[in-house]
């Protein structure tokens, strides 16, 4: 008997899917806080359409406050600029 022999873990995608009633459980669980971090990982696979404009849901940044999620534009950010 190895007291010290570790249990190997099933990779993610193995592992069996997570029903709707378990998803909608875990969501009702989760703060506000980990509500944004969700909607930054969704934000990925996100495209808003506004007045016949596309924007891409991780051009949005998605802050708490009070007692909702905010998206607002992230500021464009530059190109580097390197010195020789």
């Amino acid at each position: 008997m190895n007291l010290f022999k570790r249990k190997k873990s099933v990779p993610q995608t193995y592992q069996p899917v997570l029903e709707a009633k378990e998803v909608i459980d875990l969501f009702s669980r989760l703060t506000l806080h980990h509500q944004a971090a969700l909607l930054r990982l969704i934000s990925r696979n996100l495209v808003i359409q506004v007045d016949g404009e596309q924007y891409m849901g991780y051009e949005f940044n998605y802050d708490v406050d009070s007692a909702v999620i905010l998206a607002h534009e992230s500021e464009p950010q530059g190109e580097l600029e390197l010195e020789s």
